[in-house]
């Protein structure tokens, strides 16, 4: 089945956000969402998710699911409150269990901080499937970028998260706590192997040089002739040496520190003080 899609683009992120239905009824999914955050004020923001939910809405969809492709390290997710307003089960893969054990302590996290995945409605694992009414999901995983990163193929479309970007830029970074180059070269070839026509879906765009305008829909037989960092038959080790190489110059993305604190509890915040206020925790030479 060809599922419609529709996309959301943050330009303070450069994330996309996806609507998934069913073209034969009224489900769908909603696919890392955003919540947006001035790092500078501490101020928490909604528009992006709100323009989420007015289009849910104003086409009579019904929400079954919020799923993200991994714990994002580049903006806070808004499954929390769109699960308030529209429903539906929050999902992630198993292996969130991992980066919550290392960023836990990472972030001097105390016991009260489950690090079972609880926080997520449904935990993935390699060849779990689902329903968005009559359309059929299948769960791959790819890590690489993160230890718990799943592509989600939704009929014939897949939704890669960060592990691949378009043809002319590339993939993921592989230099977070639990990533691996290694990795993440198998993951992509695992994508590959889908079916040439399956559409590709990726979870930012950056505009590679020579291109005026964002993009985030590719095809699984485009990125294998094309893509500049593992397409034309690359080997696994030209691109372990280029994606380490690479890698070690890459700054910290802005928002890593608000990001992972947040997304790791399922996109709710640290657990508010007796006054009622809430606080992120900067780790100092820790990241």
């Amino acid at each position: 089945m060809k599922p419609d899609v529709t996309a959301f683009f943050d330009n303070a992120t450069n994330t996309i956000s996806y609507v998934v239905r069913d073209p034969n009824g009224t489900a769908c999914a909603i696919i890392d969402s955003v919540l947006d955050f001035d790092y500078a004020s501490g101020r928490t923001d909604t528009r992006s998710a709100d323009a989420v939910i007015a289009f849910v809405k104003e086409n009579g969809l019904d929400c079954q699911w919020l799923l993200e492709t991994h714990v994002h390290a580049d903006h806070l997710s808004a499954a929390p409150y769109i699960q308030e307003r529209l429903g539906g089960k929050i999902g992630i893969g198993d292996r969130i269990k991992i980066v919550q054990d290392t960023f836990g302590k990472v972030f001097n996290e105390g016991t009260e901080f489950q690090r079972d995945g609880s926080q997520f409605d449904q935990l993935f694992v390699e060849g779990d499937s689902f329903h968005i009414g009559q359309l059929r999901g299948d769960v791959l995983h790819t890590p690489g970028h993160t230890p718990a990163c799943l592509t989600y193929v939704i009929g014939d479309a897949a939704f890669v998260g960060d592990t691949l970007f378009m043809p002319d830029f590339g993939t993921a970074r592989c230099d977070f706590p639990g990533g691996s180059s290694d990795t993440l070269y198998d993951s992509v070839q695992k994508i590959l192997a889908l079916p040439d026509e399956t559409r590709i879906f990726v979870g930012h765009d950056y505009k590679a040089p020579g291109r005026d305008d964002y993009a985030w829909e590719t095809t699984v037989g485009e990125q294998k002739a094309a893509n500049v960092h593992v397409g034309a038959g690359k080997t696994k080790e030209d691109f372990v040496q280029m994606r380490d190489s690479r890698d070690a110059t890459l700054a910290m993305p802005k928002l890593i520190i608000p990001s992972l604190q947040v997304n790791m509890r399922a996109g709710q915040m640290p657990p508010a003080d007796e006054q009622g206020d809430v606080f992120l925790k900067v780790p100092v030479n820790k990241i």
